[in-house]
């Protein structure tokens, strides 16, 4: 694949997403003030000094809009990444196994998929302390579901080819199988939900925050700052804004990305696209 082959979209989504980043890996070396520092009056306009203005405790918007992209993308990095290891590694291996193992696979991932995904995520946080590792953990589960009924349907697809059936019959493991054979062949569609998954966590993390059971204050995230700065806007104030673009920007130019992704995928078989 040649440089000249992205489409101007992928280009625009891929530089999106590496901005986001480059904020969250140097926060502070770029924010103008610190994360919880307060430099004003409350809910400030924007001006010369203060670029998006300030929030509701007087705190500069867009530093905290920097730090809010390192928590916002790591802890929805972490969640897209456990719960697409764990989501792959149990449909492939209720794809391989079949019979009893696939069974009660699929019948739990069910069961899992029929419980409202934001009330189960409500319940379980309210009951669980409130830190960030237990909101990775609760979130990396329930989405893995989503991962688990797309990687059994493409390791099924993928596991009745020719060469899986040679592999068997060579004596070769399940996990030589998973890993050696059905998993470089279905790297594009997997690909592809990886970064949908990703979008969905932003979007979910930030839900949570907003309904107050996310990210916890003083920590800076997206989804808290538009719940910390929503009143302001009966007021004209656009601080709740900010966070809010932020947001929807972010998931739009992972979605572009996304979207070139699933193009270059021809076909199922094999997951491959075009060279």
């Amino acid at each position: 694949m040649r440089a000249r082959d992205i489409p101007i979209t992928a280009w625009i989504g891929m530089a999106g997403i590496a901005i986001a980043f480059i904020f969250a890996l140097f926060a502070p070396w770029i924010a103008p003030y610190g994360e919880t520092q307060v430099v004003g009056d409350v809910w400030q306009l924007p001006d010369d000094k203060y670029i998006f203005g300030l929030d509701n405790l007087g705190r500069d918007i867009l530093s905290r809009l920097i730090y809010g992209a390192r928590t916002t993308l790591l802890v929805a990095s972490a969640a897209t990444i456990i719960s697409f290891s764990l989501g792959v590694i149990l449909s492939f291996t209720a794809a391989v196994s079949r019979g009893i193992v696939d069974t009660v696979f699929s019948r739990f991932n069910d069961l899992m998929m029929s419980i409202p995904t934001l009330i189960f995520a409500l319940v379980v946080l309210a009951v669980l302390p409130q830190n960030m590792i237990v909101l990775i953990l609760v979130m990396a589960i329930l989405d893995s579901t989503r991962v688990y009924r797309l990687g059994r349907a493409v390791a099924l697809d993928v596991a009745v080819m020719e060469f899986v059936e040679a592999a068997k019959l060579r004596g070769e493991g399940k996990l030589w199988i998973i890993f050696r054979e059905i998993l470089p062949n279905t790297l594009s569609p997997l690909l592809a939900e990886f970064g949908l998954r990703f979008a969905f966590s932003i979007l979910f993390l930030s839900t949570l925050s907003f309904l107050g059971l996310g990210i916890q204050p003083p920590a800076a995230d997206w989804g808290g700052m538009v719940k910390d700065n929503k009143d302001g806007i009966i007021f004209g104030i656009s601080a709740a804004l900010v966070p809010g673009t932020a947001i929807a920007t972010l998931a739009i130019c992972v979605n572009l990305v996304v979207d070139w992704l699933l193009k270059r995928t021809s076909s199922l078989k094999g997951g491959r696209g075009d060279a």
